[in-house]
């Protein structure tokens, strides 16, 4: 097994499919060889994050995350050091935030919007991973997913796609999709893709 760690940032759309290509793809490892950090657990105070024209928080901004902490615990992990993080759960009354530890491994995984958009996180990856889906796709998941992990109702979740996720794919995430060493589309299925990888990844922990 090689001695040093393999950086695999995965990026792309709102809903487009991230946590789901990662969820299926760490299935395929032992828990010691894989760590997994998401963005999502970098979001700033609630009371501080973005508003927009009509008053309503935005989280889909690059602002919405403390960028530093986020390089800086990446950085971590590579140098071969573990952390501890408090889970951030959205505000959401019936999660209680649990203490996330953080260990070494010889695959790690970076997941979020902004991964390769934060030049200090972006330049840590050895493999810039793009999940792709197209937008109405992607607004039905969004639909589905922020009104049972967030609380979001239907009139909530239209809003912020339209004003807050679409104008954060066009302008930060769109222009950096050909940057990406892999770009995965996901509207139906992923699973060539992630058979792939996973040998790809399989083949590496034995070298």
């Amino acid at each position: 097994m090689s001695n040093t760690n393999y950086l695999i940032g995965i990026t792309g759309g709102s809903a487009s499919g991230k946590t789901l290509f990662l969820n299926r793809l760490i299935e395929k490892f032992d828990n010691d060889q894989v760590c997994i950090i998401s963005q999502d657990n970098y979001y700033i105070d609630r009371n501080d994050q973005p508003i927009d024209q009509n008053g309503i928080h935005n989280f889909d901004r690059p602002e919405s995350i403390n960028k530093d902490e986020f390089a800086r615990d990446i950085k971590l992990i590579k140098e071969g050091e573990g952390f501890q993080r408090l889970e951030y759960t959205f505000n959401n009354p019936s999660k209680t935030p649990r203490l996330l530890t953080f260990s070494p491994a010889p695959i790690v995984i970076v997941e979020g919007l902004f991964v390769m958009h934060f030049k200090e996180v972006n330049e840590l990856m050895d493999l810039r991973i793009f999940i792709d889906a197209e937008d109405h796709v992607r607004l039905k998941r969004r639909i589905i997913r922020d009104n049972q992990e967030r609380g979001y109702d239907l009139d909530d979740v239209l809003y912020r796609f339209e004003n807050h996720v679409m104008p954060t794919y066009e302008k930060y995430l769109k222009p950096l999709k050909n940057a990406a060493d892999l770009i995965i589309p996901n509207n139906s299925s992923f699973d060539n893709a992630l058979n792939v990888l996973t040998c790809f990844l399989r083949h590496r922990l034995k070298s």
